[in-house]
């Protein structure tokens, strides 16, 4: 069975998927491309902290709100694709279409359940961004950043890649909290479930607990 995070890291991965859900709800396309990561992130970052203070119902962790924001305004700045793959492993390759289908819905819904519990914990947070070290060259960056509040301050680091063509802009596929990899957290979970049952012992596994969490 998939393992449990402690109750303090999902405090602290939720403030992190918090401020990666929002990430979308304050883009503004015909800009987008233009930002540079550090700016995104720091825009996206302030913007979320200061609607999440506003919206009860999402302070309150309204799932199908969240869910709602989710599918509407962050998937689009977010390479949930990769961030799946990357989660799921060399067992990626092997899956099927509709299974790698599966496996991202199951995904998106673990990450979406497990950070609304938590959004009432957000109360005077705010995000500063430590210096950029990028060029404009680069596919792919890291931009640092900083959630401070009550207690100490939590390390919160973004990788961002480039998305090609006109119009692109920078897309999140993996964030680090307190020194540890979302996405790395996860493939080690997931491997486990698959070297035991499979890519859809994994499926079955992701969609049980999406069910227990919803019923509570």
């Amino acid at each position: 069975m998939i393992q449990t995070l402690q109750r303090r890291s999902l405090g602290r991965l939720a403030l992190a998927g918090l401020l990666l859900a929002g990430a979308a709800a304050f883009v503004r396309p015909v800009h987008a491309a233009d930002e540079t990561p550090d700016e995104l992130v720091k825009r996206i970052s302030t913007d979320v902290l200061e609607t999440i203070k506003a919206d009860k119902s999402i302070k309150a962790g309204d799932v199908a709100k969240i869910m709602a924001l989710v599918d509407a305004k962050i998937m689009p700045n977010v390479n949930f694709q990769r961030m799946t793959a990357s989660a799921v492993g060399p067992a990626w390759r092997q899956a099927t279409p509709e299974q790698q289908q599966r496996l991202q819905d199951e995904f998106k819904k673990l990450l979406v359940r497990t950070y609304a519990g938590a959004l009432d914990q957000v109360s005077d947070q705010s995000v500063t961004v430590r210096p950029f070290r990028g060029s404009p060259d680069d596919k792919e960056v890291l931009v640092r950043t900083e959630v401070r509040g009550t207690g100490d301050p939590v390390q919160l680091d973004y990788r961002l890649e480039k998305t090609p063509g006109q119009g692109g802009g920078w897309k999140v596929y993996n964030l680090n909290v307190l020194g540890v990899w979302l996405v790395d957290t996860y493939r080690s979970q997931f491997s486990q479930e698959i070297s035991s049952k499979g890519i859809d012992g994994l499926i079955a596994a992701l969609a049980e607990r999406n069910s227990r969490n919803g019923k509570k």
